[in-house]
């Protein structure tokens, strides 16, 4: 199929943005998680997985918890990270406010302390 230099340009103006999703928990919170039981487990993954139908093609990468990482000013010296990183998605949406509409419900916000970061994608 060819494509007139209009209608690209077209497509591509309607070109969605990406955004990555940073889930912060706090440390007493990722320490809880490890000792739930699995009918509660399975009740956080049943309101994740809900979201995620909700949000539809908004989800490029559903992401995946993450454990505790290391900092580097330098690339030599690591120490462990302050930051309470938990988990992170890849998410695509018109606008950062068109996504943060659909955040408000985000299943990670009902945790208590915990908070969601949305990063648009420099595009290069």
């Amino acid at each position: 199929m060819v494509v007139s230099s209009s209608r690209y340009k077209s497509i591509k103006s309607h070109k969605m943005k990406q955004f990555v999703a940073i889930y912060y928990s706090p440390a007493a919170d990722m320490e809880a998680m490890a000792n739930i039981t699995p009918e509660q487990r399975d009740q956080i993954m049943a309101a994740w997985m809900a979201w995620k139908e909700k949000a539809g093609d908004a989800v490029v990468n559903f992401g995946a918890p993450l454990m505790p990482g290391q900092n580097s000013t330098n690339g030599n010296d690591w120490t462990a990270s302050n930051n309470e990183v938990s988990g992170y998605s890849v998410l695509q949406a018109e606008s950062m406010e068109a996504l943060q509409a659909l955040c408000v419900d985000h299943p990670h916000l009902q945790s208590p302390g915990a908070t969601l970061g949305l990063h648009e994608v420099m595009p290069m």
